[in-house]
């Protein structure tokens, strides 16, 4: 994998992708952030060596450089999934990949379904901690110790400070921004009404089928870390509807905008 790093971090260095301070990773539905940038370089996945390829078809799959709020971003349009047939080092190689280019921070949003029923669709969830139901460790593989130490540790693996600054712009413009736990599974199928009642005895507020790899190797690799969940569903297991992915998606666009101010108010004080 170090060689692997290496020739990727080489290629998008001679691209341009010079010491950007911040990495984005723009979770399903959660484009429009992209308006934002004055983007510098842009990059198809498929053209990166050793990158995995973004499969599924509302992720688009391109590695973005630019200004963003006065700082340089290396931007993440599409996320890769366990679900896709991925490993877990697949899913979490690209934030490896940003930190080799120079990040410090790493800001990750998803869409993901209210198991807190005083949570509503359309509205955020700033991640205050997270639940692994994914199976395996993105760290669990033969010489991880060279990367960064083996047994991470992962009492806070959400920044502080971060949070904190999240927390205080929500306010300050009127945004609702829950703080709660995060589930993350393999999927792609949705829960049942049993899984939904399980994830909510064992204090998850949300559930979703990505993010927590990606939070690990960040934690790994010492980066300061921040994540907001778009709530795009309900999960009330005694009123359960069948799910529509496109109202999903639908519901994460309308409600991306609240956090695209957090993100950019977030980046301008950094």
């Amino acid at each position: 994998m170090i060689k692997y790093i290496k020739e990727t971090t080489e290629y998008l260095q001679e691209k341009g992708f010079e010491n950007p301070e911040i990495g984005i990773i723009l979770g399903t539905g959660l484009g429009q952030l992209l308006n934002e940038i004055e983007v510098l370089k842009e990059v198809s996945y498929n053209h990166i060596p050793n990158f995995p390829t973004a499969t599924v078809e509302f992720h688009k799959g391109k590695l973005i450089y630019g200004n963003l709020e006065g700082k340089k971003v290396v931007v993440m349009q599409g996320r890769f999934h366990l679900y896709e047939g991925y490993s877990l080092q697949d899913v979490t190689y690209p934030v490896r990949i940003m930190q080799k280019l120079g990040i410090k921070t790493l800001l990750v949003s998803n869409a993901s379904g209210a198991i807190n029923l005083d949570f509503k669709k359309g509205e955020l969830m700033l991640i205050d901690d997270h639940i692994n139901l994914q199976g395996g460790s993105p760290l669990a593989f033969k010489g991880v110790e060279q990367l960064g130490t083996r047994f991470t540790d992962m009492s806070a693996p959400y920044d502080v400070d971060l949070n904190h600054q999240l927390e205080a712009i929500a306010k300050e413009n009127n945004i609702t921004l829950h703080k709660g736990v995060y589930a993350s599974v393999v999927g792609p199928q949705l829960e049942t009404r049993a899984e939904y009642r399980y994830l909510k005895i064992i204090g998850a507020d949300a559930v979703g089928m990505s993010t927590v790899p990606e939070i690990i190797v960040a934690n790994h690799l010492n980066l300061k870390v921040a994540a907001v969940s778009v709530l795009t569903d309900e999960c009330d297991p005694d009123n359960l509807q069948p799910v529509d992915i496109d109202e999903i998606i639908a519901m994460a666009g309308k409600a991306e905008p609240e956090m695209i101010l957090l993100f950019k108010e977030l980046i301008k004080s950094l």
